[in-house]
């Protein structure tokens, strides 16, 4: 591990911790590997009941490293173990619930539509801007996140990268409840503690079924997001949107 991902264990609750936060807990390679073992370990770890995910410093996730992304790291981010982030497609029995301070952009609100639940502070905000940088988010947040809010408020959310703020998340019921600034943690583990009081077989087959009915077609919609996703991907389109957001300059748009 190269510690990433920072993992503790207390009153029967694991908080894990993505710690870039000088690059806004961007995914990279090591930190989707760091993520992936934090989670295997949660689900060994029979001191933890309810597990909690943040992001270091001011930021939640800023989503997938472009830098890294341009670098070749492309796919130990997309598409190894557990898929993006070594978390998306990952197979729990403890509930997680996202604690999601600043920013969950891009694949960072993947992360957050990954978890069971989500605590947000207020102020934090939620997008899907992919489309904006050339390329689609193809770790799940089309098809999770109009799931969990209006399909037709999804969509305009997927196509126009805008982002919304924590208060409206709530009220679409993206957002399980809202904290005050600073406060995300706190009242995630809060909530994880009324979970964590309740019969751990009863909660076991709870998530079971509630997983079961919101994601019986994630294995095919995962297939499908990997097929869109080569021509997409190996577009000129790909690269000027990296580069144009990494020279702060709008992008010249090719469509090829």
């Amino acid at each position: 591990m190269s510690g990433l991902v920072q993992y503790e264990t207390r009153d029967g609750i694991a908080v894990l911790t993505l710690d870039r936060p000088e690059q806004r807990n961007a995914v990279n390679a090591a930190l989707a590997a760091d993520l992936r073992d934090a989670v295997a370990r949660f689900e060994a770890d029979d001191a933890a009941r309810v597990g909690v995910l943040t992001g270091a410093g001011r930021t939640f996730c800023a989503g997938m490293d472009l830098k890294a992304f341009l670098g070749g790291e492309r796919d130990a981010i997309l598409f190894a173990e557990n898929r993006f982030a070594g978390f998306v497609d990952a197979k729990r029995t403890k509930p997680m619930i996202a604690a999601v301070n600043g920013a969950a952009l891009a694949g960072g609100l993947e992360i957050a539509l990954a978890c069971d639940l989500i605590v947000a502070e207020e102020g934090a905000v939620f997008g899907l801007p992919e489309t904006g940088v050339g390329i689609f988010a193809v770790a799940g947040g089309p098809f999770r996140l109009a799931r969990r809010i209006p399909p037709g408020r999804a969509l305009e959310l997927a196509l126009t990268g805008a982002p919304i703020g924590a208060e409206e998340a709530k009220a679409l019921g993206l957002v399980n409840r809202l904290a005050p600034k600073g406060e995300a943690v706190a009242a995630a583990r809060a909530l994880a503690q009324e979970i964590g009081r309740n019969a751990p077989l009863g909660i076991a087959a709870t998530l079971r079924l509630t997983q079961a009915a919101l994601r019986e077609r994630d294995a095919e919609l995962f297939v499908l997001s990997e097929e869109l996703w080569p021509a997409v991907a190996a577009s000129r389109d790909a690269e000027e949107g990296p580069r144009a957001f990494a020279e702060k300059r709008a992008p010249k748009w090719a469509g090829q």
